[in-house]
């Protein structure tokens, strides 16, 4: 029985929808779909139950979830330790902005409860890298936010926040439940620096604004907004000092939280932190 095909396996379960989990393990769901199959074959049984909404697990497929997931576990667990005894017992996170605080400290616990001879070290980017750190290779896996430009790297989203503009509480337009971007067409907006991401820099920067600040830091753009009234998206999640707060904006769709890799990347660290990070999220 061939882990891979476990882990496939796994996915699905955990997604409860076949194209879900095709999604999540950056493949097209016809061979995922093949290999649960052959999946089945070889263990003579049927784990999963078609529905229309997705699939269910049989109780032979729960046994097998449950079995296939410590398995897994142990087996990642074993790549790791075997690069440790080789001397590469260190992975570096790249974080953007909030996402060290967002979701690195739900992970902190878990990994080092699986990990506990592996060196973490975090390296923080500023906003005009969205893979913090992937994509110049000074990090093995990142904690990021999107939408960016994902070619060569793999993501799992953790989660998804709706967005929103950020303004002073006197702003006559704070005290609304919402607002769209038509309402702000003659606001000076925060700017990226140039040669940032063009998907990255379009989604955040709002309204394309000449004459807005270029910023790089998330504290640059919330003290822009304080001191000068600047307008700014953020997640409504984000934590404002007093005086700000973030109305949601109607007309941008969620930013997704997620965890990213280098796809050709064979490093069992990177594998192990993914899969702890994909754990918290279930």
């Amino acid at each position: 029985m061939e882990l891979r095909l476990l882990s496939y396996f796994v996915a699905v379960a955990d997604e409860g929808n076949v194209g879900r989990a095709a999604a999540r393990l950056n493949m097209t769901q016809p061979p995922l779909s093949r290999a649960i199959r052959a999946l089945e074959t070889e263990l003579g049984v049927v784990l999963l139950e078609r529905t229309s909404i997705g699939v269910s697990l049989t109780a032979a497929g729960v046994a097998l979830r449950d079995e296939a997931r410590a398995l897994l576990e142990q087996s990642e667990r074993l790549r790791v330790r075997v690069a440790a005894a080789g001397g590469a017992a260190v992975i570096t996170v790249g974080t953007l902005a909030d996402t060290a605080d967002q979701i690195g400290n739900r992970l902190v616990g878990t990994f080092r409860d699986r990990q506990p001879h592996v060196d973490v070290v975090v390296h923080e980017t500023d906003l005009s890298d969205p893979t913090a750190g992937l994509r110049t290779g000074s990090v093995d896996v990142a904690l990021t936010r999107t939408p960016f430009d994902r070619s060569g790297i793999r993501v799992h989203v953790l989660r998804s926040d709706p967005i929103g503009v950020v303004m002073r509480t006197d702003d006559h337009l704070a005290r609304r439940d919402s607002v769209s971007l038509p309402e702000l067409a003659d606001r000076r907006w925060v700017r990226l620096p140039d040669g940032t991401d063009p998907l990255w820099s379009a989604y955040w920067s709002g309204i394309d604004t000449p004459d807005g600040p270029e910023l790089r830091t998330i504290s640059e753009c919330v003290q822009s907004v304080l001191w000068n009234a600047t307008s700014a998206l953020a997640p409504i999640r984000q934590r404002l000092p007093p005086g700000l707060r973030v109305v949601p904006l109607t007309d941008r769709e969620p930013s997704h939280l997620v965890v990213a890799w280098r796809a050709t990347d064979p490093n069992p660290l990177v594998r192990a932190f993914v899969r702890v990070a994909a754990d918290s999220d279930r």
